[in-house]
């Protein structure tokens, strides 16, 4: 999609959004079009002007991006016939592959769709006092887009009105210190303005942001000129124990008990959700979660032929994180023998039954619409986390471990036990980066995260994690046998492996390239990024 059609595309993105109470989740059916003359005149217009950025932009980047980058080119999925995953897994995309081309559209719509709120709000005749909750939600979008984009590109273009880039789409990109810059002062905004509670399930408030903040810094605080520095910036691994303690200590959030319940559609927005997207049960293509029919291992399970996920696998990579006793492996994924008694109830549950010779993926399959009213065909309903409790518990044990080579933090050890202790394991204490990396990754597995956290970790030691992808040696794929009730992994003494070819493992797998498409329609992206001029000042006194 080239630039320039994104951009108009998204000015003409005004669809009303109804925020259902009986149902506490957006009602996205489009009724009329909006326009700035016509709209924007009451709170009711800004919910839902604001609703669309819920689900409706991120749905190219939930559709098979999410987890296709996040765990894919993690090393944590393994999927040889799905051309959604294995350009990542092999480090070989191009500027052509399919979902990296919809991803960068996806979040330019967020960007848009977002500055389109911002404008229509700013001129609208409202109290500030309510404007500015709904331009913190906005920017709250804007600044979390911002972030994939660094994470993802490094220099892009930042835009805060598309109406000039209709005008003008041959822009100059800007680096990436400035783009994190940009996501972080959006972010401090949305932390100042958003509400204290959510006045709607699902909605944002300032702890959402004071969450999404301990990410970003995080991320923020190893980029440098030296990607092989060994070290972060004090001040930004500070900033991030503050997000992250603020929500800890003053957030309406609290961890659920059963780590499996997170994942279930009638537990959507629930006490461990900050930010998820949400998807509208019965609802069209755009606003429907499409990602149980690429993991569904068979018919069986959804009850229609929307199951394509018999070659969508866990790699022997990751099976080897899983502790014996931790049952966020049975949560993520399935293998054989493993009981599921919230699929095909009708039948007193479902059994995995297949060779112990590969694992299927279990997070985000739910089942048929017989076991659950709200699941259609390809739509399984499920809220995409885009963030959680579990993961700000992470965060701050990675900042308050800073430079060190150990921690013994008391609030560090506390979060990290309590998902320990949730996922039947014991607690640490004390704790190493290979210690928090490890519950990163089997935490949040399958939730597209773990990637981020190689690309992090790539800013300050970027050797180290060549070496370590280097390590995973994906280009040759081990028959392998798994044990469900301990959930060990062994390499298969009677099987044969098999070889792929793979990129170059070097520093350049850091950056997906551009989408072909953008660089016809604006060649400046192939021009050196120029800074960007920042017009406000950084929020003060946030903590």
């Amino acid at each position: 999609m080239k630039t320039k059609k994104i951009l108009y595309s998204v000015l003409l993105i005004a669809l009303p959004f109804v925020w259902t109470s009986c149902s506490d989740l957006l009602d996205v059916e489009p009724e009329d079009l909006i326009t700035k003359e016509n709209f924007y005149k009451t709170e009711a217009d800004f919910q839902a002007a604001t609703g669309p950025l819920y689900n409706k932009v991120w749905f190219d980047f939930n559709d098979k991006f999410y987890y296709g980058l996040g765990d894919g080119r993690a090393d944590n999925l393994y999927a040889p016939y799905s051309d959604y995953v294995y350009p990542f897994t092999d480090l070989s995309e191009t500027g052509l592959t399919g979902p990296l081309v919809s991803a960068w559209g996806s979040l330019y719509n967020v960007v848009q769709q977002s500055n389109n709120v911002i404008i229509g709000i700013t001129d609208s005749e409202v109290s500030a006092t309510v404007k500015n909750k709904y331009i913190a939600e906005a920017r709250f979008m804007r600044g979390t887009a911002y972030w994939y984009l660094a994470s993802l590109w490094g220099d892009v273009i930042i835009s805060t009105d598309p109406r000039e880039l209709v005008k003008n789409p041959i822009v100059n990109k800007n680096p990436v210190k400035d783009v994190y810059e940009f996501a972080i002062r959006d972010l401090e905004y949305a932390a100042k303005y958003l509400p204290e509670t959510a006045g709607q399930a699902g909605r944002l408030t300032r702890y959402s942001a004071f969450g999404m903040l301990s990410r970003v810094y995080l991320s923020y605080s190893g980029l440098s000129s030296n990607p092989n520095s060994g070290t972060r910036n004090q001040e930004y691994l500070d900033l991030a124990k503050k997000a992250a303690e603020k929500v800890m200590t003053s957030g309406p959030y609290s961890l659920m008990t059963n780590y499996a319940d997170l994942f279930m559609v009638d537990n959507n927005n629930n006490s461990e959700s900050m930010f998820a997207l949400q998807w509208v049960p019965n609802g069209d293509y755009g606003v429907n979660n499409t990602q149980q029919a690429y993991f569904a291992l068979g018919s069986d399970i959804t009850g229609d032929d929307a199951a394509w996920g018999y070659w969508t696998r866990a790699s022997y990579d990751v099976l080897k994180e899983y502790e014996s006793k931790d049952v966020r492996r049975k949560a993520t994924w399935m293998a054989d023998n493993d009981f599921y008694a919230e699929i095909s109830k009708s039948n007193g549950g479902y059994t995995v039954d297949h060779a112990n010779n590969f694992v299927n993926v279990k997070k985000g399959v739910v089942g048929s619409t017989k076991d659950n009213s709200k699941i259609t065909r390809m739509n399984s309903a499920l809220n995409t986390y885009m963030l959680r409790l579990g993961e700000v518990y992470l965060n701050y044990a990675e900042a308050a471990l800073g430079n060190n080579a150990s921690t013994a933090d008391a609030v560090a050890l506390a979060g990290v036990n309590k998902l320990r202790v949730r996922a039947g394991l014991d607690p640490k204490t004390t704790l190493t980066y290979a210690d928090i990396i490890h519950e990163r990754r089997v935490e949040l597995c399958m939730e597209g995260q773990y990637w981020y956290d190689l690309v992090r970790r790539s800013y300050y030691k970027q050797q180290e994690v060549v070496n370590y992808i280097t390590g995973q040696n994906r280009g040759t794929i081990q028959p392998i046998l798994y044990d469900a009730a301990t959930n060990a992994v062994s390499i298969d003494p009677a099987g044969s492996s098999s070889q792929r070819s793979i990129g170059n493992v070097d520093e350049s797998i850091f950056l997906m390239p551009y989408p072909e498409s953008e660089l016809v329609q604006n060649p400046l992206l192939r021009e050196s990024a120029v800074p960007y001029q920042f017009t406000e000042e950084r929020i003060k006194d946030l903590f």
